[in-house]
């Protein structure tokens, strides 16, 4: 059923990761896939190009169909394939409510971890300022604190939404694995670890473990840069 989907990724995108933890849900593996070399612009390939003009990864077609976007492609999967493999969007109007708050908030947690962990990255040199990194990881910071507040208030043991695993899962956990692996602090962030613990032993996500963090799962892997959060 899987052999007319393709995939385009990189290993440290957490937007690919996130629609390869939705096809392992819906038990769609034996898809067509392709790594590719994100600091050797091989998004910017013909390849990639011919699907997504937009040179990002992931890009994702199923026969005709080209959906790109990563929350996209998640929700595209989960409709089309509604009966099969994990249902992930749940039944109660509370449940959807709840989990279409936090997986569209997963997109600023997103936004703002890339603002800390790949400013070095995308900012020149001669452009970076500390008021600027400063302004980024207490941004960052405050929005963590949220995260960790949901998780207060909730049973010990629940997903994103409730107690049933869902698309907000899908979409957000992967920011939450990148937190810890560039520094963040178990000990500050106890209940969004005990999420990441029990997230990361979930099939799916054994599964799709980014591949340059299999030899050493705790080590950060972009250096200590949440350390302080």
């Amino acid at each position: 059923m899987a052999n007319n989907m393709t995939l385009l990724w990189c290993t440290f995108s957490v937007p690919c990761w996130r629609v390869m933890i939705a096809l392992e849900e819906k038990m769609l593996q034996g898809y067509n896939q392709t790594l590719l070399d994100f600091d050797k612009e091989e998004h910017k390939s013909t390849i990639v190009m011919d699907l997504n003009p937009r040179a990002q990864l992931p890009t994702f077609k199923h026969g005709d169909c080209i959906v790109n976007e990563s929350y996209g492609a998640c929700m595209y999967l989960e409709n089309q394939f509604r009966s099969q493999g994990t249902q992930m969007i749940p039944e109660g109007l509370a449940e959807q409510a709840l989990m279409y708050q936090r997986m569209f908030e997963g997109q600023t947690f997103y936004e703002k971890l890339s603002d800390v962990v790949y400013y070095e990255y995308y900012v020149p040199r001669g452009e970076r300022h500390d008021s600027a990194i400063k302004r980024n990881k207490d941004n960052l910071a405050i929005e963590i604190q949220l995260w960790e507040g949901y998780f207060q208030k909730m049973e010990a043991g629940s997903y994103l939404a409730g107690k049933a695993f869902s698309l907000a899962d899908v979409l957000v956990f992967p920011t939450i694995a990148y937190s810890f692996r560039s520094g963040l602090s178990a000990e500050s962030y106890p209940k969004l670890r005990a999420y990441y613990s029990m997230m990361k032993d979930r099939p799916s996500v054994k599964t799709t473990w980014p591949p340059h963090w299999l030899e050493d799962q705790e080590k950060p892997q972009w250096g200590d840069f949440l350390k302080e959060l």
